[in-house]
């Protein structure tokens, strides 16, 4: 039973990141009607930044409170997210818009291997650790244990999911949104402006890609140049477990994929004798991609999406 509990508790870590990430694909999607495989790629590079202003400020001696430093972290990586999601956008996708669908697919697969390349020049190949800055103390629940940092990033996700429902269900903004992903023409009849709610689309998943990146790295203590692609692939198999372009969608199938991986590895893995463990566990979330894709393609909570004309 401690072992259950404490991957339950493994997974509902994982499961948010997992569901901040899928959240920025299920955006894109609903609005756009494209699957922006560079996403993972917008973690990695706020990872990689994060985690390097913290190093340089740890190296530099100023003392202030380690969470602290991580927000100093984030206001910087954040920022460099939301441009270079704006940028990819303007440059990549905007006049691949009305293209086939096949040719902004190749486009982000183009995107992410650049980017990737980008931070291993810019970085190197070696890991960047991050720094022990965070809170380390443990408590125990049911036997099993959890510690501070596992409690801030469900807070936190918790958190930024909740604020990020309101403002798409109950802000103007929100309203343009969900018009645009309708109908971006009929929208702009009405007087909404596409581009603009396409940009802001970029910058908020953008955002929450940055967050998401801190989380990584501050939980493992490692980035490295190619993180993003796992951590993307697996969001986006969260983003269509729960039904790809539904924002509650994205929550809970990054929080039901976390689970999943969490108990097949932990729980599961020992019943087996250990072939299917923690060294399979990516097994586990492919596998429900494929279930999923072949009983209920659009997904646990999944819409249909209106063709773009």
């Amino acid at each position: 039973m401690e072992i259950l509990v404490q991957q339950i508790i493994n997974g509902l870590v994982l499961g948010s990141i997992y569901a901040l990430v899928a959240l920025g694909y299920t955006m894109v999607y609903g609005i756009l009607g494209l699957i922006n495989f560079a996403h993972g790629e917008i973690v990695m590079i706020g990872a990689m930044i994060a985690s390097t202003v913290i190093r340089k400020i740890v190296e530099a001696g100023i003392k202030l409170p380690g969470l602290v430093i991580a927000a100093l972290g984030l206001l910087v990586a954040a920022p460099a997210c939301m441009a270079l999601g704006i940028g990819i956008e303007r440059v990549a996708y905007r006049p691949l818009r009305r293209a086939p669908r096949l040719a902004p697919l190749i486009t982000a697969i183009g995107v992410s291997i650049v980017l990737q390349n980008a931070a291993m020049l810019a970085w190197g190949r070696q890991y960047i650790s991050f720094p022990p800055i965070l809170p380390d103390g443990t408590h125990t629940i049911a036997g099993a244990r959890i510690t501070d940092i596992q409690i801030i990033i469900i807070l936190l996700a918790v958190t930024i999911m909740a604020a990020l429902h309101q403002l798409v269900h109950k802000t103007r903004l929100g309203r343009a949104m969900r018009a645009t992903a309708q109908s971006p023409d009929i929208a702009g009849l009405m007087g909404v402006d596409a581009n603009s709610i396409v940009a802001v689309t970029f910058v908020i998943g953008s955002t929450l890609a940055a967050v998401a990146g801190l989380m990584v790295s501050g939980y493992y203590g490692l980035s490295h140049y190619n993180m993003g692609f796992m951590l993307g692939l697996k969001a986006f198999t969260a983003a269509v477990l729960g039904g790809i372009g539904n924002l509650g969608g994205a929550m809970i199938g990054g929080i039901l994929l976390g689970l999943i991986e969490s108990i097949g590895a932990g729980y599961i893995g020992p019943l087996t004798g250990g072939f299917l463990g923690s060294h399979y566990q990516d097994v586990f979330a492919f596998f429900v991609l494929i279930l999923v894709l072949t009983v209920r393609p659009s997904g646990l909570m999944g819409e249909h999406v209106a063709e773009r004309a």
